[in-house]
C-alpha cells in the first residue's frame, strides 16, 4: 500500500524540540527529538524488550530511557544500558530512521536505510528564502486515504467548483487542457488562463481589471507539490517572461500517509510581494486555510463514499490524465520495491 523507499515530510521544524514528540507515519508511530547539537533523531516508538512506548520514557542527555524496565537507548537506536545486566545483546536496539532537515521541513525515510539518498529530497527552498515571504507553517489532518489528496492536487480543474468563491473564481478554469509531462519520479503540469476576472483573493491584491493566470508545478513522489503560480494584468506577456506588475507564489505542499485512511498535509505559500505587510499576511493565510478546509470537507466526504462502494467501476474523464499517470509511477516504484525486498 505504501511506498517506503522515499522521503516523506514528517514535521515542521518547530514541532521537534528537545522534548519527546511522536507522529504516526505509514502506520508506524515514530519518536522524534533533538540532540544537544540540535540534530533530529527519529526512532521507532517501542522498546525492543516489551514494546513499551519510548515516548513516555525519559530523556537522559541524547539518550532515551524506557520507563518500564529501564533500558537506555542512544540516538542511533542501540541499547547502551540494561539495569542489573552487564552484557547487552546485539539485538537490543530499536529502529533508527534516516532524517534530514531542509527548509523548515523534517524529512524521514521509512524504508531501507541503506537506500536513503538525500539527493532525492525535492527542492523547497522558497519556504525559508528571505526574498520570499511564506504563510505561517500549515498543517491539516485528513480522515482519508492519502491517494485521494494526491488526486486532488494533480487535477486543478476542481478549483472551478470546490473553490469557486476562494481560489477558483471562474468555471472557465475547468475547461482548460493542461500541458502534462511525465517525469521519472513525478508529473509536470502547466495550466494558463488568459484575460479573465481574478478570483476573490487576488482581486484585493491587483488593480481592477482582468488578469492572466498560470499554475506551473511539479508533483513528485510520494506526494510533493512545488508550484510556480501567479497573476499578471491581462495581455502583459507574462508567459513570455514579462512579469512586470505580476504577483507570484511558490507553493510547497506535502502529503504524508498517517494510516491507510488518515493523512498528514503540510503546506506553505511563499510570495515575492508585500513581504512586510501584515494585512496581506493575514489575508493570504486566511484565504489559503479556507480553501484547504474546502478540500478537506470534499475529500473526507469522498472517503466515506469510497468505503461504502469501493467495488464500483470508476468512470475516467480527461481531467484524470495526470493523476492516472502519477498512480502508474507509484505502482511501478512499489512493485520495484517489493521485487527488491524478495532478493
Amino acid at each position: 500500500m505504501f511506498l517506503r523507499n522515499c522521503w516523506y515530510v514528517a514535521a515542521w521544524d518547530y514541532e521537534v524540540t528537545t522534548n519527546l514528540f511522536t507522529r504516526k507515519i505509514l502506520g508506524e508511530t515514530v519518536l522524534f527529538y533533538r540532540r544537544a547539537d540540535r540534530k533530529v533523531v527519529a526512532l521507532a516508538d517501542r522498546c525492543c524488550h516489551r514494546r513499551a512506548p519510548l515516548s513516555i520514557g525519559r530523556r537522559e542527555g541524547d539518550c532515551v530511557r524506557c520507563m518500564y524496565h529501564g533500558m537506555l537507548f542512544g540516538p542511533d537506536g542501540r541499547c547502551v544500558e540494561i539495569p542489573g545486566q552487564d552484557v547487552i545483546p546485539k539485538k537490543a536496539k530499536v529502529h533508527a530512521y534516516p532524517v534530514e532537515e531542509r527548509h523548515r521541513w523534517i524529512w524521514i525515510w521509512m524504508g531501507d536505510p541503506e537506500k536513503a539518498d538525500p539527493s532525492l529530497i525535492p527542492d523547497t527552498r522558497w519556504v525559508d528564502d528571505p526574498d520570499w515571504k511564506g504563510t505561517p507553517p500549515g498543517y491539516l489532518n485528513f480522515r482519508s486515504n492519502y491517494e485521494l489528496l494526491n488526486d486532488n492536487l494533480l487535477d486543478f480543474s476542481h478549483l472551478a467548483y470546490v473553490h469557486l468563491s476562494t481560489l477558483g473564481g471562474s468555471e472557465t478554469y475547468a475547461q482548460l487542457k493542461p500541458e502534462i509531462e511525465v517525469l521519472d519520479r513525478g508529473i509536470r503540469i502547466s495550466r494558463w488562463l488568459y484575460d479573465f476576472a481574478p478570483p476573490p483573493f487576488v482581486a484585493r491584491l491587483l488593480p481592477a481589471g482582468n488578469v492572466d493566470r498560470w499554475n506551473d508545478y511539479d508533483f513528485l513522489v510520494p506526494g510533493i507539490l512545488i508550484m510556480n503560480s501567479g497573476f499578471a494584468p491581462a495581455g502583459s506577456g507574462a508567459k513570455q517572461g514579462n512579469r512586470a506588475g505580476a504577483i507570484e507564489f511558490r507553493s510547497c505542499q506535502a502529503v504524508t500517509p498517517e494510516t491507510e485512511n488518515t493523512t498528514h498535509y503540510f503546506f506553505s505559500q511563499p510570495r515575492n510581494f508585500a513581504n512586510d505587510d501584515p494585512i496581506t499576511d493575514r489575508m493570504l493565510d486566511t484565504a489559503l486555510r479556507t480553501a484547504f478546509k474546502e478540500d478537506l470537507d470534499m475529500i473526507e466526504a469522498q472517503q466515506k463514499r469510497w468505503e461504502e462502494s469501493s467495488d464500483d467501476e470508476l468512470v475516467l474523464i480527461n481531467a484524470d490524465v495526470a493523476l492516472v499517470q502519477f498512480r502508474r509511477i507509484m505502482d511501478r516504484l512499489r512493485l520495484e520495491e517489493r521485487e527488491s525486498s524478495r532478493g
